[in-house]
């Protein structure tokens, strides 16, 4: 009979490397963590469980609850292999697994906060983290705050008694401030209030939270985990202190991730390495070529030198992703369809992380409101995929020559 892996997602294997003298290296543990082949007959990769009833052999088997999986609702065989390898990764002491990014802000949150709490959020969070926050944490009586990205230790002086959670987003999924995450987590260690950081951009190969103080960690899986745009998954991922809270949400919420979607990001994890490491590469090559753009007021790239915050990125971070937005000189919204719609490699979504290349235009100031975003031109959020760099300069060559060519383009 086979074997189940613990209540913790951990199958034999990783029990045996954890007692192991000699620590295997992170490019190993992709391949291997949550993996046991011969619990599945040989076969490398655990099956897709799909499910909601789990049967129990007798009644005293079924008042005791003591078997690893209950309910489908609360975890598969697959949903735990998928688990430990985030937790792996990421350096925590558990990881969930929910059905989106959203869904993994929303739990924690929801694990974290209670009426009359105060919450301090980063003012360069996602969209959708402000729009939670506002829209429904608000309304349950729950303060929020906003503050500015380059605050830094200096966030104790915005601290209240009823304070409870320090939302960071390293950088900012779209103007990409880069805030010092170990002085905010000294300040919140210090005062005994949660630190939870969305860590999407780097993905815990490139920054590891709990090493900086973080007591959890947030993934929109949908994005570098997964790697080609075929599923939406989140994940939580925790230090010892939190496990509590978020079990307990966890068990009461249900943001359960469908079996297809946790196979795909079993599946897509296993390669993270080699992909990510080909987006930093395209996307550090494409942002250089990028700033000696005439078109091009400024490019926001932690990985770069002329970032304000490439000192921390430098100190802190092992590596970079593919994302990273440009600020173009002053032209006509017309001028920017004209380069944009006709563009043969670059497609325009709202999402990242996969093999493929997007570009989208945005305008941050209408959810900005601790700091000012201060650029005149309009501005475009690239992601760089998999493809040949020269043949996405090309494509974006021709989108630049449409651009200058466009009826009442204003650039000199």
């Amino acid at each position: 009979m086979s074997k189940p892996n613990d209540q913790n997602g951990r199958t034999d294997a990783d029990k045996q490397n954890e007692n192991s003298p000699q620590p295997r290296h992170q490019r190993t543990d992709i391949v291997h963590t949550g993996l046991d082949p011969f619990d599945h007959y040989g076969f490398i990769n655990p099956p897709s469980y799909r499910g909601s009833t789990v049967l129990f052999p007798t009644v005293e088997a079924l008042q005791a609850r003591t078997q690893p999986y209950l309910y489908g609702r609360r975890g598969t065989p697959t949903v735990r292999a998928l688990e430990a390898a985030i937790a792996k990764l990421e350096g925590a002491a558990r990881s969930f697994v929910t059905s989106s990014g959203l869904a993994a802000i929303n739990l924690t949150m929801f694990a974290l906060l209670k009426q009359g709490d105060h919450i301090l959020i980063i003012d360069n969070a996602y969209q959708p983290t402000r729009a939670f926050a506002d829209g429904v944490l608000a309304k349950f009586g729950i303060e929020i705050s906003y503050f500015d990205p380059l605050v830094g230790s200096g966030i104790a002086q915005l601290l209240k008694p009823n304070t409870k959670v320090i939302f960071t987003e390293a950088p900012g999924s779209q103007t990409f401030e880069m805030p010092d995450i170990g002085a905010i987590s000294a300040v919140a260690q210090a005062n005994n209030i949660w630190h939870v950081m969305d860590n999407t951009w780097a993905s815990p190969l490139y920054f590891k939270p709990f090493n900086h103080g973080v007591d959890i960690s947030i993934q929109a899986a949908t994005k570098y985990i997964v790697g080609h745009s075929d599923a939406m998954l989140g994940a939580v991922s925790v230090s010892d202190q939190a496990v509590d809270e978020l079990v307990k949400a966890v068990d009461v919420i249900g943001f359960n991730p469908g079996s297809e979607e946790t196979y795909l990001g079993l599946r897509g994890i296993k390669t993270i390495d080699v992909r990510l490491a080909r987006h930093w590469q395209s996307g550090v090559e494409m942002a250089l070529w990028l700033e000696q753009r005439p078109e091009i007021e400024r490019v926001l790239h932690p990985a770069l030198p002329s970032h304000p915050g490439h000192h921390i990125w430098k100190r802190d971070f092992l590596g970079a992703s593919g994302l990273f937005a440009v600020i173009l000189k002053p032209c006509s919204k017309a001028a920017v369809a004209a380069m944009l719609d006709h563009l043969e490699l670059f497609g325009m979504g709202y999402s990242w992380g996969g093999f493929e290349s997007l570009v989208i235009p945005f305008d941050p100031r209408p959810y900005r409101t601790a700091t000012t975003w201060p650029a005149q031109g309009q501005a475009l959020r690239f992601h760089i995929g998999l493809e040949d760099v020269e043949d996405l300069k090309t494509d974006l060559e021709a989108g630049f020559r449409r651009l200058a060519s466009t009826p009442a383009n204003l650039i000199g």
